[in-house]
């Protein structure tokens, strides 16, 4: 996601540098994938590159896949294969995407294992023998759990997060870890989303010389690319919705509190959560099922929902959910559109009226007031959550100072570009029980949920609010950090209420996204009308690698 600074801009979007070879070396077991160059080339990266599909799966949905294993077509250990030799073909050779940072080493074994239930006469769901990539602040047994970090390196979990363990319960494949902005582009405010020390530089498939966003960069270059069927992520203020968006995907972040975050390397527990990256809303809600069914771990906010997780959210998909909705369009994000950005949105009110949607022009109270507090609450919360991570993980390093102190003693490999600002104003801060936390945590979520999302949807007796998502990708620029152009998901962000991105176009070749955001616990219903946006629309189209869209 974005990253909030004094001046706030969403929390996670960031990140360049080469590999320590030596010390992945010596974590244990298989070395993470070294990084590629910042820089790419036309002889590293054709234009237009069109990679070899043999297995037809690229674009594939989970339905199909999941009938050609039944129709006896496709093994689990087959698609895995194909997946390992796309990652080879598009991440490692040809564009060199950069964007998963490690393989699992028993991935293929994992597949034929599934595949020995399928022929035993045992399947375990619509995920039985389909290959995941997950965000690499992920617990994943036996992957290391880095946040993209040197430090972290050798930090491998002893189990996984609950929502891996979902995962596997439900027969998918755990394919690898996803590179992603160095600890979630909350490290510094001049931050290059998509750049890890540990992992270098993710590239944006649709432009390589375009920012993938963040911070689940890796997460959102490798589903466009099909890399795997569909993919995790995780948010705490845009890290889904902007890499959804400027790489051409549905991203959901759902409600705080449906998906637990035990085992995740947090930044804030308010508003934190994990979620769906996918090519299309079915997929989403199809991943969002099992996510959400996780164990809540320990998860206060997750223990306090267990009706609203235990819901089908692939069954209450309707194609006429728009027939009698109100939708709110928000004219004051901030965003200046791109004239091709602007006439892709215009065409979407226009399905979306056609479609039988009432939407009416609001303005958000208090637009903005929230950041600060926002700020705020994000460096006490980093702290304290954090440090409960790293003492109860095991890790190397135990507390944010020695973080701190292991980036200085590393700035040639950690700190090339920009610096851990961040980092450095949270150690200063006290523990959750001061009264400069307790004040901004109440003023942030009442500016944003109760007097701004809550307020103005009754208001106006609306169903859903719209929007741009952000702007298309901007250039890479390791000098001057990301361009970042705007967003409109900050309310729900700060509220911790469900969010969506659904691609609505266009502009000079860059995926564009329309936002759709709810009340808390709207998950199914604001699914349900982004998937009748989706088939009515069908404005997603496939990357081709370009190298740049410069003359």
């Amino acid at each position: 996601m974005p990253v909030l600074s004094p001046a706030p801009r969403p929390i996670a979007l960031v990140c360049l540098a080469a590999f320590a070879a030596a010390l992945a070396g010596c974590a244990g077991g298989p070395a993470p994938r070294p990084p590629q160059p910042i820089a790419a080339s036309a002889a590293q990266a054709p234009r237009d590159f069109v990679p070899g599909d043999p297995l037809r799966i690229a674009e594939a949905d989970l339905a199909s896949l999941a009938a050609r294993m039944a129709g006896g077509e496709l093994s689990s250990a087959r698609l895995t294969q194909a997946y390992l030799d796309r990652i080879a073909a598009l991440d490692d050779a040809g564009p060199q995407l950069n964007a998963v940072i490690e393989l699992n080493p028993n991935a293929l074994n994992e597949a034929r294992a599934l595949d020995e239930e399928r022929k035993a006469g045992r399947t375990r769901g619509p995920l039985h023998g389909i290959p995941v990539l997950i965000k690499d602040n992920i617990d994943a047994v036996p992957m290391v759990n880095s946040a993209g970090s040197l430090a972290l390196a050798a930090h491998r979990p002893r189990q996984d997060a609950p929502l891996v363990a979902a995962l596997r319960q439900a027969g998918a494949v755990i394919l690898g870890k996803t590179n992603l902005s160095e600890w979630a582009n909350f490290r510094s405010d001049r931050s290059i989303s998509g750049w890890s020390g540990r992992g270098g530089l993710t590239r944006n498939p649709y432009a390589l010389d375009r920012s993938a966003c963040g911070s689940s960069s890796g997460t959102g270059a490798a589903i466009a690319a099909s890399l795997a069927a569909v993919g995790v992520g995780t948010e705490t203020d845009g890290s889904i919705l902007c890499p959804a968006a400027m790489n051409g995907l549905v991203g959901f972040k759902p409600s705080v509190g449906l998906v637990s975050r035990a085992g995740i390397i947090p930044i804030s527990h308010s508003q934190d959560t994990a979620g769906p990256m996918a090519r299309s809303v079915a997929d989403a809600a199809q991943l969002l099922n099992v996510l959400a069914a996780a164990d809540a771990g320990g998860d206060s906010a997750a223990q306090a929902a267990p009706a609203r997780r235990d819901q089908d959210f692939l069954a209450a998909l309707d194609a006429d959910a728009l027939h009698g909705a109100r939708l709110g369009l928000l004219r004051d994000t901030g965003i200046k559109l791109h004239p091709e950005q602007d006439a892709a949105l215009q065409r979407s009110l226009k399905a979306l009226r056609d479609a039988g949607a009432t939407v009416v022009e609001v303005r958000m109270p208090n637009a903005g007031k929230w950041g600060a507090a926002e700020f705020e609450v994000m460096l006490y919360e980093f702290k304290d959550g954090l440090q409960r991570y790293l003492q109860g993980s095991d890790a190397p390093v135990k507390t944010l100072d020695e973080l701190i102190a292991f980036n200085r003693a590393n700035a040639a490999r950690e700190m090339p570009f920009f610096g851990q600002e961040l980092f450095e104003q949270a150690a200063k801060k006290g523990p959750l029980t001061d009264a400069a936390y307790r004040k901004a945590a109440a003023q942030a979520r009442a500016l944003a949920g109760a007097q701004g999302i809550d307020a103005l949807m009754k208001k106006h007796r609306l169903d859903a609010l719209i929007a741009p998502a952000t702007t298309p990708a901007f250039m890479v620029d390791p000098v001057n950090g990301d361009a970042f152009g705007g967003a409109s998901w900050g309310a729900a962000a700060v509220a911790g209420y469900p969010s969506l991105t659904v691609p609505m176009g266009e502009a000079q070749g860059l995926p564009v996204g329309l936002a759709f955001m709810g009340r808390r616990w709207d998950d199914a219903r604001l699914l349900s009308l982004g998937y009748a946006f989706e088939q009515i629309t069908q404005a997603r189209t496939a990357p081709k690698y370009r190298v740049t869209l410069s003359p």
